[in-house]
């Protein structure tokens, strides 16, 4: 009876399913982040594009100007001597308006200066006289020209400044007024307005040639 139960008991124990092991938990890694895609370089062309770009923010300086090579003649500036250069600064520079480019000085003194004119480039040039030099410069006139004729006198007029003629309507239809530098050099600021190629010209030369 023994050997009996120990049989049932065993053929019982082998068709029993046998109990699942639980799974041990695994551990999770954390994901590892995505690779930064790599950098890539500016192509040559847009590397240019952007230099040039740089480069038109500066402001470019001015270029003197290049002299004619063509063989033909072209006027550069009228020298005027004077007798004393800062004087002469002190009139075509703070009452005409011309403006300084260049300053040359032998022993802390002006002896040199180049100005160009307020519009347009025109240019003069300040010469110190020798000591004996004469600065008489008769049939020689120098011609500036300026749109408010009247109101220009008045204010080198306010400033203390002669005025030999005031502006006034001449026969050939410019406007004129007549004045001398410091050094006596004859000096005529003008405006031609509308009548700049008038033909009243020719006529006023040919009444002054019938005398």
């Amino acid at each position: 009876m023994a050997k009996k139960a120990l049989k049932k008991a065993a053929k019982a124990a082998r068709s029993k399913p046998a109990k699942k092991t639980a799974k041990k938990p695994v551990a999770r890694t954390a994901a590892k982040p995505a690779k930064a895609a790599p950098k890539t370089k500016p192509s040559k062309t847009l590397a240019k594009k952007v230099a040039s770009k740089a480069k038109l923010a500066k402001p470019a300086p001015r270029a003197a100007a290049a002299p004619a090579d063509d063989g033909k003649l072209t006027f550069n500036h009228a020298m005027i001597y004077v007798k004393d250069v800062n004087r002469a600064l002190g009139f075509y520079r703070d009452l005409l308006g011309f403006k300084l480019i260049e300053d040359f000085r032998f022993d802390g003194t002006a002896v040199y200066a180049r100005l160009r004119a307020p519009g347009g480039d025109g240019t003069i040039a300040l010469h110190q006289a020798g000591a004996s030099a004469s600065l008489v410069s008769e049939g020689v006139r120098m011609y500036f020209e300026v749109r408010d004729l009247d109101e220009f006198c008045s204010k080198l007029m306010r400033k203390g400044f002669y005025i030999t003629q005031m502006p006034r309507m001449m026969e050939w239809g410019w406007r004129h007024a007549y004045l001398n530098d410091p050094d006596g050099h004859e000096i005529s600021l003008y405006w031609a307005g509308e009548k700049r190629m008038a033909k009243s010209i020719m006529q006023a030369a040919k009444d002054v040639a019938k005398g």
